[in-house]
């Protein structure tokens, strides 16, 4: 985090990166003089509304962050900057995306928890996209240009307004990771029923576990419980508002629509009350942990892995063969969990696998049959991503081995 006063007295200049949260209500023009070196520039939690067009004097500029502002309308300026690829306007109060406000070489478009009604079509003339999040905006309808996004990978459309399923996505050739859930052509029976209802009095929590957008979760005790539950237990405690996948209750439902497997998080109960929703599940043992990181700014879709960590190809090809299972079963359900990766992935040193986190997860058997195929194969093509992540970390001496030949060339 860096200081107005830094930026003013020239103490920054030559810096690459600058991120200023200082409640900024003009943007300071003090940032143009590192116009010779600076590539990313993060300015959110500021009382930002506008740009001003000498930003486009930021011509190294690749990436730009302006979350948590009070932005009404995507600076038109953006759209001038020759190097600009990712854009995060997270929780503003956008309304309006020009024509002109896309950069050629956008790659990452972040534009969650504002309030959009249309998108301009000439997202679909952005042919490098490959990230693009708009959950919990209004929109109604996606531009029919979008179907020419040919490298576009991971979409976020949950908690919109959309009145049908936009039948394109299933003809993009790379979507492989799709959330939609919580728009008003989802139609799908309630499955709360599936778990006991308990009451958030029945037990008390303890340590937090761990935590991600959509809440919180932590190691819990029964302090009373009328069914026979595991002593210690883990409790999601969902946030309210919305997340960059959409709405917590369509994360409760789907967890719940999955049903039981040996490879999933287990859920045993539920708690729905005003201002309070949670899941209860069985603990994980300690001995598992995550197998992938989340993808970078570099990597953009992809998940990453810490520096020297490899495996062997028979726990890989067992892995697999664990997520395949996981996989038929989630469909088979109706179910497309929509963020199918390693880092939401745990395993323990026997290669014994546990699958979660169902934020981005969409109920979908009220789709049309070629719709729930199209979902499917979207899914599937992120199942061969997981296989050729998990390949990169493959142990040197087994790669070219048959079972190192057989995953290259899976096809889900």
């Amino acid at each position: 985090m860096h200081t107005l006063e830094q930026l003013k007295s020239g103490q920054l200049n030559g810096i690459k990166r600058l991120q200023l949260s200082d409640g900024l209500t003009e943007f300071p023009l003090e940032i143009l003089e590192l116009a010779d070196s600076l590539e990313i520039l993060d300015l959110s939690g500021n009382q930002l509304s506008d740009l001003p067009a000498e930003l486009s004097q930021l011509t190294h500029l690749r990436i730009i962050f302006a979350s948590n502002n009070l932005f009404t309308h995507l600076p038109d300026v953006l759209g001038s900057l020759p190097k600009l690829e990712m854009i995060g306007f997270k929780t503003n109060q956008i309304k309006t995306v020009s024509e002109v406000s896309l950069p050629p070489q956008l790659r990452w478009l972040i534009l969650t928890d504002n309030a959009i009604e249309v998108l301009p079509n000439s997202l679909g003339e952005r042919p490098r996209l490959q990230k693009l999040a708009l959950a919990g905006n209004q929109l109604r309808a996606l531009p029919e240009s979008m179907g020419k996004l040919s490298n576009l990978e991971l979409v976020r459309l949950s908690a919109n307004q959309l009145t049908e399923f936009p039948e394109f996505l299933i003809k993009l050739p790379k979507l492989a990771w799709l959330a939609f859930a919580g728009n008003p052509f989802c139609k799908h029976p309630s499955s709360l029923d599936s778990v006991p209802a308990v009451s958030s009095q029945s037990y008390s929590l303890n340590q937090v576990l761990g935590q991600g957008a959509s809440g919180v979760i932590s190691h819990a005790s029964w302090l009373n419980s009328d069914f026979d539950f595991p002593q210690e237990v883990a409790v999601k405690v969902f946030k309210g508002e919305v997340t960059s996948d959409g709405y917590p209750h369509d994360e409760l439902e789907a967890c719940l629509q999955a049903g039981h497997h040996n490879n999933l998080v287990k859920s045993i109960a539920q708690v729905e009350e005003q201002d309070y929703l949670a899941l209860v599940m069985e603990l994980i043992p300690s001995s598992y942990y995550n197998l992938g990181l989340p993808p970078t700014l570099e990597t953009c879709t992809r998940d990453t892995f810490p520096e020297g960590f490899e495996l062997p190809i028979s726990q890989i090809d067992n892995i697999m063969t664990q997520m395949i299972d996981v996989f038929n079963h989630l469909h088979d359900n109706k179910v497309c969990h929509g963020d199918l990766y390693a880092h939401n992935t745990l395993v323990n040193e026997q290669g014994q696998m546990i699958f979660g986190d169902f934020g981005a997860a969409t109920i979908y058997g009220y789709l049309n049959e070629e719709q729930q195929q199209g979902i499917r194969h979207i899914e599937a093509r992120a199942l061969k991503y997981f296989i050729d992540d998990l390949l990169t970390v493959c142990a040197k001496q087994d790669v070219g081995s048959e079972q190192h030949s057989r995953l290259t060339n899976f096809e889900a």
